[in-house]
């Protein structure tokens, strides 16, 4: 093709490359010139204009584009008509596109001429949504490479639409003690949701205790009622091919695909078969709506596109759904569709508590609380500091021994101040007492101990970071080489079993209980397990001695 200025002898049949208002008409970009146009063009003056004209064996850009269209074209995906140098694909039926991505790759390098553009692959698409476009960049594309093109596409399907089938899904949900039914039911109507959203059907939930038997037989229940898919949430976190949930899927005549995937939120799913019909173990993170690994099998399962290890091993790339400020590593459960992204998450409203009540009875005569550092700012003062930075709001200081001293050495903070009648009863009694002490639309709360300088603001803001019930990151723990430490950020929920603790203990009980609740954030420093009980211990902190002031 020869681009340039064309003088208008030489015009005729010649395609303009800019728009030209006149007089009595506009010619507008890609006006294939004819002796008319050229007339009217001389007769207000104007001796060239700018042109492509084709050369021997290029292809005007309409026939180009409608040809390699016509090449892409598969059952349920229609095209419109060439202009411009452009034709659209569009879905007929609801779907999942599946594209031959190295192939579209190759298309795209024969020639700059000749663009493929596609929505992602595996997208989900409704009826009439565009899949693909194709565009011609100049006026025409030489012929050689649109014949290699052509060539390529017809040697296998580069896009493809499956449509949803409406699959009958049976769901095993298995139950602990103290479970919330309010957990279960949720559950069952995220699934069922999720299941309907590709056209599917939900049959009646099965619910069993959390036993490889319990959940096999109720497989086989399902099965019996021509469940097409079988979906076991578990009420503990699946952390092992012989976990509950893949046990059962084995107990009950199938075998096991795949477990694990690099898609998070999602990592904890486990994908197998019972007498060829799919069954996976759920990742915690299927109890919320939030896209996550799951939505992403569960298409592709709908969709009847198979799901072998091999495929789910391969989702690595764009497999990080969620954007937050750092990766919690879960202890258990890592819970929580792909593009379009999500709106930025809200911030939760987290309270702070800083338990400084204690008697410091293996530093007496001194207060370790009220020992200062080397610019002469006590313990307990500087705790708290950290504590505001971090934004959560409100910070209340339970106090108990020597209360007054511990209000004076925080005086003009705002900070609000709880007093633990019973503080001589242990550390148990002070989180009472602050705990009650909560307004009630705090969605978690930060416990800080008084006696740990050494925990620095940046580790508290990473733990609000990762704290978000909704996806199972319900209560958040920094940790050092592994080592679990303070402090600790728990959710709401937990607050009623909290405020049944006695003795002189924390909540360190309850991280036990609810590990599959729970995310550990690593960090770089072992303030967060160093508190200073004796003078000894205070001696080994940077910044403060038993001689400060007390």
């Amino acid at each position: 093709m020869i681009f340039g200025p064309t003088p208008l002898d030489e015009a005729d049949g010649a395609v303009l490359a800019h728009m030209i208002r006149l007089k009595d008409r506009v010619l507008k970009k890609g006006t294939v010139l004819d002796a008319a146009a050229i007339a009217a063009l001389r007769a207000e003056g104007h001796a060239q204009v700018i042109t492509a004209r084709l050369e021997q064996g290029d292809v005007p850009e309409d026939e180009a584009a409608a040809r390699v269209a016509d090449a892409m074209l598969s059952p349920l995906v229609a095209r419109s008509k060439a202009a411009t140098g452009r034709v659209n694909l569009v879905a007929e039926s609801a779907g999942l596109l599946v594209l031959d991505a190295p192939l579209i790759d190759r298309l795209n390098t024969l020639d700059e001429s000749l663009t493929i553009a596609t929505l992602p692959n595996y997208s989900v698409v409704q009826p009439k949504e565009m899949l693909a476009t194709i565009k011609v960049i100049p006026f025409a594309v030489p012929g050689a490479p649109l014949g290699v093109a052509e060539a390529l596409l017809r040697r296998g399907r580069v896009l493809s639409l499956h449509p949803f089938r409406p699959l009958k899904v049976g769901l095993v949900l298995t139950e602990l003690p103290g479970m919330k039914e309010s957990v279960l039911q949720g559950t069952i109507d995220v699934t069922r949701e999720r299941v309907e959203a590709l056209l599917g059907t939900l049959l009646p939930p099965e619910r069993t205790r959390h036993d490889a038997h319990a959940v096999a037989e109720a497989l086989k229940r399902l099965m019996r009622q021509g469940a097409e898919l079988l979906l076991v949430s578990g009420a503990s976190a699946t952390i092992d091919r012989r976990d509950v949930g893949p046990a059962a899927i084995v107990r009950a005549g199938g075998r096991i695909e795949h477990f694990g995937m690099p898609v998070d939120p999602g990592n904890l799913i486990c994908l197998g078969e019972v007498e060829r019909i799919p069954a996976m173990v759920l990742p915690g993170c299927a109890r919320s709506p939030k896209v996550n690994g799951f939505d992403w099998v569960l298409q592709r399962i709908f969709a009847g596109v198979p799901v072998r290890s091999r495929d789910v091993m391969a989702m690595g790339v764009g497999g990080l759904l969620k954007e937050i400020d750092t990766r919690p590593m879960p202890r258990a459960k890592a819970p929580a569709n792909a593009p379009p992204p999500r709106a930025p998450r809200r911030p939760r409203q987290v309270a702070g508590l800083v338990l400084a009540a204690g008697r410091s009875r293996r530093m007496a005569p001194l207060n370790k609380l009220l020992v200062a550092d080397a610019q002469g700012v006590a313990m307990v003062s500087r705790v708290t500091e950290k504590v505001l930075a971090s934004g959560v709001r409100p910070v209340l200081v339970v106090t108990g021994h020597e209360r007054e001293r511990v209000e004076e050495a925080l005086a003009g903070k705002p900070v609000i101040f709880v007093h633990a009648e019973d503080y001589a009863e242990g550390l148990s009694s002070s989180l009472r007492a602050g705990l009650a002490a909560l307004p009630p639309e705090a969605e978690g709360v930060l416990v800080a101990l008084g006696d740990m300088p050494l925990v620095e603001t940046g580790v508290i803001t990473r733990l609000l970071a990762a704290f978000d019930p909704e996806e199972g990151r319900a209560i958040v723990q920094p940790t050092f080489r592994g080592k679990q430490g303070n402090p600790v950020l728990w959710g709401r929920e937990f607050i009623p079993e909290m405020m049944q603790i006695t003795g002189d203990v924390g909540a360190r009980q309850l991280v036990g209980k609810h590990g599959d609740k729970l995310a550990e954030v690593e960090v770089a420093d072992d303030g967060v397990l160093r508190d200073f009980d004796t003078a000894e211990a205070l001696k080994s902190a940077p910044g403060f001695g038993p001689k400060a002031g007390a």
